[in-house]
C-alpha cells in the first residue's frame, strides 16, 4: 500500500473514532436526560398523590392544614385549586380569627430602668424571666424548639431602642433586604415586618398591602389591615399596641412606628382563643413585649426537613412562655429572618435569595438615634 494510501487509511480511522466516541457521548447524556426526567416525573407524581390524599383524604384536619398552609403562601397558592372550588376554599378559610380585639391597656407595661442586673461580684443576673444577658449587650438569644419546628426568640431589654426599618422614599419603586435595613440604620438586629404586594411570588418587595406607620406619619392608609387584620406598633412611649387602630386612633395614642399584618395572638396578656387561630404550617415571625417593656422577636423556620413549620397556636404559646403581655404574628413564608451580628441568624426558606421587602423592625445600637 503507498503512503498516500495508508496516511488516508489512518485519518479515516481517526475520523471514525472520534464520530464514534461524540455519538456515544450524546447517547449517554441521552440517557441521563431521560433518567432525570423520569425521576421528577416520578417525585411529581408522588406529590400529587400525597396531596390528593391529604385533599380527599378521611381526615378533615389534615385537608385544612394542607388548603390554609399553601394558601399562606403567594407562591404556591394555586396548588389548593387543584383539589377545591373557591367556595369550599372560602369555607375551610373562614375558620380564621376575625372577631375583635380588645383595646390594649399600656398600665400592664412598666418599663424597668434595671434592664441589666448585674452583681458586682458574680456577674450578670437572670431577670424576672430566667434569662441572662450574658455579654451584657442588651439581647438575650434563645433557641426554641417544638413539634416539627426550630427557631429563635430575641429579647431585646430595651424598648427604646425598637424602630420600624423602612425608606419611605422607595415605596413602590423598590424593597430592600432585612439586611439592607440593617446596614441602613447601623442597627445590631432586625426581624422583618408588615407583608407586601407580591402577585403570585413575584412581588419586588416595594409596596406594602396594607398602612404603615413611620415615625408618626400613616402611609397606605387607604390599604386597611392586610390579609390578617390587625395592626400592631410602639407609641412614643415605647409601648406596644396590637388590635385594629384607627388612623385616628394611631394619632391619639401617638404610634410612632407600626404594621398591618396579625393575627394577634396575646392581648392584655391573655392569649387569644386558640380555636380560633387556624392556620397552616410554615415558616413564621412574631412580635411581642413582656410587661418590663423587653420586647420579644421570634422567627421560626420552616419548608425544611428539620423544621416544617409552626402554626398560629405554636407562636401563641412559645410567646406566652416568654411572658409576653401582648403579641402578634407578622409577616412569614420567604420573608421570616432574623437578624443579629452580621448575619442571618436563622435559614431563609426562599430557594432563589433573600427577598426584598418594604419594612421591618429594627434594634439599633444602644444609645443610638436616628435622623427624620
Amino acid at each position: 500500500m503507498s503512503q498516500t494510501r495508508k496516511k488516508k487509511a489512518n485519518t479515516d480511522r481517526a475520523r471514525t473514532g472520534k464520530t464514534s466516541g461524540f455519538g456515544a457521548f450524546l447517547r449517554g447524556l441521552g440517557r441521563l436526560l431521560l433518567i432525570l426526567v423520569e425521576t421528577v416525573l416520578l417525585i411529581a407524581g408522588a406529590l400529587y398523590c400525597v396531596m390528593f390524599v391529604l385533599c380527599k383524604g378521611p381526615s378533615p384536619t389534615a385537608r385544612d392544614l394542607f388548603v390554609m398552609s399553601v394558601r399562606e403562601t403567594s407562591a404556591i397558592g394555586f396548588l389548593a385549586d387543584w383539589f377545591f372550588t373557591e367556595e369550599e376554599i372560602a369555607q375551610i378559610e373562614a375558620s380564621r380569627y376575625s372577631g375583635e380585639y380588645e383595646e390594649t391597656d399600656v398600665s400592664l407595661v412598666t418599663i424597668d430602668a434595671n434592664r441589666h442586673p448585674v452583681d458586682a461580684e458574680t456577674g450578670p443576673q437572670p431577670d424576672g424571666w430566667g434569662l441572662v444577658d450574658d455579654d451584657g449587650d442588651g439581647i438575650i438569644l434563645e433557641p426554641v424548639r417544638g413539634e416539627g419546628y426550630n427557631g429563635y426568640m430575641m429579647v431585646v431589654l430595651d424598648p427604646s431602642r425598637i424602630i420600624m426599618g423602612s425608606i419611605p422614599s422607595s415605596f413602590n419603586h423598590y424593597g430592600y433586604t432585612l439586611a439592607e435595613y440593617v446596614e441602613h440604620y447601623d442597627a445590631v438586629a432586625g426581624i422583618n415586618g408588615g407583608g407586601f404586594y407580591d402577585p403570585d411570588g413575584h412581588g419586588d418587595g416595594s409596596t406594602p398591602d396594607s398602612k404603615v406607620v413611620w415615625q408618626g406619619k400613616i402611609y397606605f392608609s387607604e390599604f386597611g389591615f392586610g390579609q390578617y387584620n390587625c395592626f400592631v406598633g410602639f407609641d412614643d412611649e415605647y409601648r406596644m399596641h396590637v388590635g385594629r387602630l384607627t388612623n385616628e386612633e394611631i394619632e391619639q395614642k401617638r404610634i410612632q412606628y407600626g404594621v398591618c399584618f396579625g393575627p394577634a395572638l396575646v392581648v392584655n396578656g391573655e392569649p387569644v382563643d386558640p380555636d380560633s387561630l387556624a392556620s397552616g404550617v410554615n415558616p413564621r415571625s412574631a412580635i411581642g413585649q413582656r410587661s418590663d417593656g423587653a420586647v420579644l422577636l421570634l422567627v421560626i423556620d420552616g419548608r425544611q426537613a428539620t423544621s416544617i413549620g409552626a402554626s398560629f397556636r405554636d407562636l401563641e404559646d412559645i410567646m406566652m412562655s416568654y411572658g409576653a403581655v401582648n403579641a402578634c404574628n407578622l409577616d412569614g413564608g420567604s420573608s421570616a429572618l432574623l437578624w443579629y451580628q452580621g448575619d442571618y441568624v436563622n435559614n431563609k426558606a426562599h430557594v432563589i435569595g433573600v427577598r426584598d421587602i418594604p419594612t421591618c423592625f429594627l434594634v439599633l445600637r444602644e444609645g443610638a438615634t436616628i435622623d427624620g
